[in-house]
C-alpha cells in the first residue's frame, strides 16, 4: 500500500497516468516489427538487431510491473497495453499463418550484425543504469529529476520516431548506404535514451 501512495503523489510525466509514457514507447517499439512484417517490401528485410534489445525494455517492463499498480491504474496506461499486445499477437499470428517462412526470415536477427551485441548490450545496461543511479541519488520525488525524466522520455519518443522514419522511408531510397559503424552509433544511441527512461521509471 505505502507503494502504491508513493506513486500516486510522484508527479508523473506530462500529467499522464503512471505506465502511459512507457506505454507509448513500448507500442512505438512495437509497432516498428508491425510495419516490417506487413508492408511487402521489394527486397526481403530483416529487423536491425537493435530492435531486439528495445523489445526486451517492453518484455521487462511488462513483467516487472506490480500487480497492484496494474490493477490500480488508469484506462490509458491498460489501453496501450492492450494495443501493443493484442496488436503484437495479431501480426505474428496474422503473418505466421500467411507465410511462416518470411515471419521467421524477417524476425530472424542479419548475421553481419551479431557482432554489435556487446556494444548494444552495454548502451542498454549503461543507459537504464545510469538513470536508476540517478533516480536514486537525487530522490524519486525530486524535481530536477523531474525534468531530466521528462526531457529523456521526450528524447526517446523523438529518437524512436526519426528510426522508424529512416529505416522504412529514407534507407530505402539511399543509392549509399550508411555505414555499420555510423549504425552502430545511431542505434547505440536510439538504445541508451530509451533505457534511460525505462530506468529512470523502474
Amino acid at each position: 500500500m505505502a507503494n502504491g501512495d508513493t506513486l500516486s503523489q510522484e508527479f508523473q510525466p506530462f500529467g499522464l497516468p503512471t505506465g502511459s509514457v512507457r506505454g507509448i514507447l513500448s507500442l512505438m517499439i512495437c509497432s516498428f516489427f508491425w510495419i516490417l512484417l506487413l508492408v511487402p517490401w521489394e527486397a526481403q528485410r530483416t529487423a536491425p538487431i537493435a530492435h531486439f534489445f528495445l523489445l526486451t525494455l517492453v518484455f521487462l517492463s511488462f513483467a516487472s510491473h506490480p500487480v497492484d499498480a496494474v490493477r490500480n491504474s488508469a484506462t490509458l496506461p491498460w489501453v496501450l497495453r492492450i494495443l501493443f499486445v493484442g496488436g503484437s499477437i495479431a501480426v505474428v499470428a496474422y503473418v505466421g499463418f500467411k507465410d511462416p517462412h518470411r515471419l521467421a526470415a524477417q524476425l530472424t536477427p542479419n548475421a553481419a550484425e551479431i557482432p554489435e551485441w556487446p556494444v548494444l548490450l552495454g548502451c542498454l545496461a549503461g543507459g537504464f543504469g545510469v538513470a536508476l543511479l540517478l533516480r536514486s541519488v537525487l530522490g524519486r520525488q525530486n524535481q530536477f529529476f523531474y525534468s531530466i525524466r521528462a526531457w529523456v522520455g521526450v528524447i526517446a519518443l523523438f529518437l524512436l520516431l526519426a528510426e522508424t522514419v529512416f529505416q522504412f522511408a529514407v534507407l530505402p531510397k539511399l543509392s549509399d548506404q550508411p555505414s555499420m559503424q555510423a549504425m552502430q552509433v545511431w542505434e547505440g544511441i536510439l538504445i541508451a535514451a530509451t533505457a534511460a527512461y525505462f530506468g529512470s521509471r523502474a
